[in-house]
C-alpha cells in the first residue's frame, strides 16, 4: 500500500488544472468539507491551514478571550496550550492518568476556577479520553469541551467516534498524522452559530461567509462599496492543492487507519508477557488508532536506560523510536516567559503533575506508519531481539 495513492494523485492533478480560477477555487474544500462532516454525522466542518489554527478558532468561536483559563494536558505537543495562549488566554495543566496517559478528570475538577471557561482534552497516541467524566464537569461547570484530535481518527469511544463529543473537534493533516496533506486542519461542530463564527474567524472575519460558505462572491468583492470585515478573523483558510489531497486520504481512511492498527498488534505481540515495558492501556469500550505505538519503560534510571535501550535498537537494525515531549509547562518559553505572565497562578516545577512527569521520560513510541507488512514485521524481530539483550 502506498502513503499517497493515485486518488490523491489525479484529485491534486485537477486542482491544478483549475489554473486557481475564482470560479473553480473552492471546489475540493467544498467536497472535503461536506465528507468529513458526514463521515462523523455532524452537520458543518471548516477547512484551515493547519491544526493548531484550528484551536485558535474554536478557541475564539466560543467567545473565550483574554484572561480565561482553559485546562489541558501537558503530556502532548505544546501546540495545544499554544494555541490557548495565542487566544490570549492561560493555559492551566490538568494531570495525565498513569495508565491511558490521557488528562485526568479528577486533575481537572481540582484545577477549576471561576476563570475556567473550557477543557481542551487531546486524544493522545490515537486513545481518546474519558468523555463521560469531562462531560459531566462540562455541564456542572458551564464549560466548552474543545476535543485535540490531532492524533487520533476514527478512534471510538463507547461506540461512538472521538470527535462527536465537544462543543468543537479539531484534527490535524501534518505529516505524520493518519490523513495528510503535509499540513492543513479540520474543525467539525454540530452548532450553527459555533459553526457561523468559526469560518468567519478563519476566513478574515468576512461577511459573506458563513457555515456552510467559504467563498464571498464574485459581485460581493467587485463592488467598491462593500464592506468586507464584520469581526476579527485570520487567514487560516485551506488551500484547494491541500484540500484536494487529503479528500483523497479521506476516501481510503479505513485502509490507512487499518494498517496502523495491524502494525500495533505487531507490537502487541513483541511485548506481551515481558516485564519491562507496559503498552498505553486500552480500556474496554475504546478504539485507538494507532498514530503511534507507545509503551512505558519499567526502570528507575529512565535517564540512563531510555538511552542506552534505543542505541541497542538502532544497533541491531531498528528505525529508532520518539520520545515524549517535554511536558509544557517545564519548556523554557514556559518558565521563563509565560510562568510571568498577568494571570497565570500555577508554579511551573517538577512536581506540578506527578503522572506525566513520571511517564514523560519513560515513554518510547514507535511508529506505525508502515505501509508494506513486511517492514512492520521486521521492527518487531529487531524490537523483540533488543527486548532479550538488554
Amino acid at each position: 500500500m502506498e502513503r499517497i495513492s493515485e486518488i490523491e494523485k489525479r484529485y491534486v492533478l485537477d486542482a491544478l488544472n483549475n489554473q486557481f480560477s475564482t470560479s473553480l477555487n473552492g471546489i475540493y474544500n467544498n467536497r472535503l468539507e461536506q465528507k468529513f462532516a458526514e463521515v462523523f454525522s455532524v452537520p458543518y466542518a471548516v477547512g484551515h491551514v493547519n491544526g493548531t489554527a484550528t484551536l485558535h478558532t474554536a478557541l475564539a468561536s466560543c467567545g473565550i478571550v483574554a484572561g480565561d483559563e482553559v485546562i489541558v494536558p501537558p503530556l502532548t505537543m505544546s501546540s495545544t496550550a499554544l494555541s490557548v495562549l495565542q487566544n490570549g488566554s492561560i493555559p492551566v495543566f490538568a494531570d495525565v492518568d498513569r495508565y491511558t496517559f490521557n488528562i485526568n478528570p479528577d486533575s481537572v475538577r481540582e484545577n477549576i476556577t471561576e476563570r475556567t471557561k473550557a477543557i481542551m482534552p487531546v486524544a493522545l497516541y490515537g486513545l481518546p479520553p474519558d468523555y463521560d467524566e469531562l462531560l459531566k464537569i462540562c455541564r456542572e461547570y458551564n464549560l466548552f469541551l474543545i476535543e485535540d484530535n490531532a492524533q487520533c481518527f476514527l478512534s471510538e469511544y463507547k461506540g461512538r467516534l472521538a470527535g462527536r463529543f465537544g462543543h468543537f473537534a479539531s484534527f490535524s493533516f501534518q505529516a505524520s498524522k493518519h490523513l495528510t496533506c503535509g499540513e492543513g486542519g479540520m474543525l467539525i461542530t454540530s452548532d450553527e452559530e459555533l459553526a457561523n463564527k468559526a469560518r468567519r474567524f478563519s476566513s478574515l472575519g468576512y461577511a459573506g461567509v458563513s457555515a456552510k460558505q467559504g467563498k464571498i462572491t464574485r459581485n460581493d468583492i467587485q463592488d467598491p462599496a462593500y464592506s468586507r470585515h464584520v469581526s476579527l478573523g485570520f487567514n487560516y483558510r485551506m488551500s484547494e492543492i491541500q484540500a484536494a489531497l487529503v479528500l483523497g486520504q479521506l476516501e481510503r481512511s479505513r485502509e490507512l487507519i487499518e494498517a496502523r492498527i495491524h502494525v500495533a498488534r505487531i507490537f502487541d505481540q513483541v511485548i506481551e508477557g515481558n516485564d519491562l515495558f507496559m503498552r498505553q492501556i486500552e480500556p474496554t469500550g475504546y478504539l485507538n488508532t494507532y498514530w503511534s505505538y507507545s509503551l512505558t519503560m519499567n526502570t528507575n534510571q529512565p535517564e540512563k536506560d531510555w538511552y542506552t535501550f534505543r542505541h541497542l535498537f538502532q544497533k541491531n537494525g531498528g528505525d529508532g523510536y520518539y520520545a515524549a515531549w517535554k511536558l509544557s509547562y517545564l519548556e523554557p518559553l514556559f518558565l521563563n516567559e509565560i510562568q510571568y505572565m498577568k494571570g497565570v497562578t500555577q508554579k511551573y516545577q517538577s512536581g506540578l503533575c506527578p503522572n506525566a512527569e513520571f511517564l514523560q521520560p519513560r515513554i518510547l513510541q514507535f511508529k506505525t506508519n508502515y505501509w508494506k507488512p513486511e517492514e512492520a514485521f521486521h521492527q518487531g524481530e529487531i524490537l523483540r531481539k533488543t527486548i532479550k539483550q538488554f
